[in-house]
């Protein structure tokens, strides 16, 4: 059994979840890969540091070596603990020269590499962790594993061809010793041997990637919730722990407003039709969430509601715009031009909308003000929109399936301002104004979720 294991920052956040994480990974039998994200609060402080003068620095560089150091001297053996130090002000050292260093700070790739010097340090203390407890355990990071990326700088994918011959050779001959390699998330290698981030929360897809490569048996994510939800228990009090979904359910929710996974980590364990477990690292007895291939069909519509909010809808005009393909391939460039997620599309005869982030539009105005005026009648912005992704079992081919969860929304007292349906089987997607999106959740999963 070889299994892939990622703890997120809450799960290395103090001495106590470190020695936590660290028997969860002792337990049970198998092979182990343990990916690792930053303590929590690390990145957010690395990231602030990227526009500081070396002065500032200096002052945060103690605060952070503190930090670690603090829960290396209470967990690490008296007799690792030199030689921790010794790596452990090297890594330190590293980031010091960086920030220093004038000339990299022109580098295309400077933020992605100080952002991503957190994984460096945690990695680290995990190891030396799990070695003062008797296990052989090796500290990697991502360019020594092997774990390789492509795009831009802050938004970067798997190289997996590379990625997967890469972890041939370093990790897997670990693995078969019996050895835990402790690897650095959130960040791949570049064709220029820089570090490349996968985004904010990019670990989870990191271990995702780790698992496709060696052909893991399981993938499991160590967070601090017990596991998906039916819906934000912030907002619906009674909201459960889904015990099963499939793939597709669980990417649909991820992308669309529940925070236990990073969207892009599905993909690469479901082509190799690897299971992954959602846990929670606070409570370990928990069964958590499965996702796998196939999942037993449960009775209830609704398997989860969950809503992504602060968004809004331009809705560009220009006549006829459905026989005017071109047009329609013009406004789709300046969206690409302008670096945006659109999370929704409709069209009719005369018009195009699409929903983004309320701090996308003015970045994105600016690029479709570039169009032609002549073609263009009017754009229009609605603005505090929240987007409500339904999640259950073949919407599309049940009968009323609609009528009834529009039904639901019109007794919340709100408007559909927007609908995206078909693109998925198993979600239905809609916009109402964010001041109702919580009581649509509410009667939704009063109405329609474990009936």
């Amino acid at each position: 059994m070889m299994t892939v294991m990622k703890f997120g920052g809450t799960s290395v956040g103090s001495a106590e979840a470190f020695l936590r994480t660290a028997n969860i990974i002792t337990s049970g039998n198998g092979s182990k890969a343990v990916i690792v994200s930053a303590m929590s609060g690390v990145t957010n402080m690395l990231v602030g540091l990227l526009d500081s003068d070396i002065e500032k620095f200096e002052s945060i560089h103690e605060v952070l070596e503190q930090k670690h150091v603090a829960v290396a001297k209470e967990l690490i053996s008296d007799s690792l603990y030199p030689e921790f130090l010794t790596e452990f002000r090297k890594r330190m050292n590293d980031l010091s020269d960086l920030m220093s260093n004038k000339d990299a700070r022109k580098d295309p790739f400077f933020k992605d590499n100080v952002s991503s010097q957190g994984e460096r340090f945690s990695s680290l203390i995990l190891a030396y962790v799990l070695r003062s407890k008797g296990h052989d355990s090796v500290a990697m990071t991502s360019e020594e594993a092997g774990i390789y990326a492509i795009g831009k700088p802050g938004a970067g994918e798997a190289d997996m061809e590379k990625t997967t011959l890469g972890l041939s050779v370093n990790i897997v001959p670990l693995l078969a010793k019996g050895a835990i390699p402790i690897i650095t998330g959130f960040y791949g290698r570049s064709n220029a041997g820089k570090p490349l981030t996968f985004g904010r929360g990019g670990s989870d897809y990191s271990a995702a990637v780790v698992a496709n490569a060696i052909n893991a048996d399981c993938l499991e994510i160590w967070t601090d919730v017990d596991g998906f939800m039916s819906a934000d228990p912030r907002v619906v009090k009674d909201a459960m722990v889904i015990d099963e979904m499939n793939f597709g359910e669980a990417a649909e929710l991820a992308y669309f407003g529940a925070k236990v996974l990073h969207p892009r980590t599905i993909e690469p364990v479901r082509v190799k039709h690897i299971p992954l477990k959602v846990k929670n690292s606070f409570n370990p007895n928990a069964p958590g969430t499965l996702i796998h291939h196939l999942r037993t069909p449960k009775s209830e519509l609704l398997r989860s509601v969950a809503s992504k909010v602060d968004l809004s809808i331009i809705t560009v005009s220009s006549a006829e715009i459905a026989y005017r393909p071109r047009m329609v391939s013009h406004i789709i460039e300046k969206l690409a031009d302008a670096d945006v997620i659109v999370y929704a599309i409709s069209t009719s005869l005369s018009t195009i909308s699409f929903l983004i982030h309320n701090l996308d539009v003015k970045e994105t105005l600016r690029h479709l003000n570039t169009l032609n005026s002549s073609d263009i009648e009017r754009i229009d912005v609605k603005s505090n929109m929240a987007l409500i992704c339904a999640v259950g079992d073949n919407l599309l081919s049940k009968c009323g399936v609609s009528a009834d969860i529009f039904g639901a929304v019109r007794d919340a007292n709100a408007n559909v301002e927007l609908i995206s349906e078909g693109a998925s089987e198993v979600s239905l997607n809609f916009v109402v104004p964010m001041d109702r999106s919580m009581d649509v959740v509410r009667i939704l999963h009063e109405r329609f979720v474990g009936e």
